[in-house]
């Protein structure tokens, strides 16, 4: 990564959901790089264990938890397991993100859209919650969410 620094982490603990792969690997090394040692989680831990040991190679701590975030116990021993190896959560950057269905708003079965709500709403809002209960509340943290640009100007399908 980038040898100056724009900002120090160093002693700081970050937890990265969707570090796998894409954006999310990209921050948690990045997390990394600057110093913080990195939680990286996602469903399938074979690509997480991959990103946790190029943190380790930025000589950073890093552990690999597999947790899909839509549930809520995944959630809990997510956040358990981090403060087991870590006793602390500074940063808690909510990237994991799906959409199984590629078509205007308009067309959205239920079914899509619980699986859109459980990983994109319920999953961000829960996993901060647990977050803040077990650690920032006692001395303060960030939380990052990242959502798509399609937020602010969905395809409705009227056009």
């Amino acid at each position: 990564m980038n040898s100056k620094k724009l900002f120090d982490l160093t002693g700081q603990v970050a937890i990265v959901t969707g570090g796998s792969r894409g954006i999310g690997k990209a921050i948690a090394l990045g997390l990394a790089d600057a110093g913080a040692d990195v939680v990286v989680s996602s469903r399938k831990l074979t690509d997480l264990e991959e990103v946790a040991r190029e943190i380790t190679n930025l000589r950073r701590k890093s552990l690999a938890l597999a947790a899909h975030v839509g549930k809520v116990e995944d959630i809990k021993n997510l956040v358990t397991r981090t403060l087991e190896e870590f006793g602390n959560i500074d940063i808690l950057v909510n990237n994991a993100a799906t959409n199984p269905v590629f078509c205007p708003i308009l067309d959205i079965e239920e079914r899509a859209w619980d699986k859109i709500f459980e990983v994109n709403l319920k999953g961000a809002f829960f996993l901060s919650q647990e977050v803040c209960t077990k650690s920032m509340k006692q001395h303060g943290g960030k939380i990052i969410n990242i959502a798509s640009t399609a937020g602010m100007s969905p395809d409705i399908g009227l056009g």
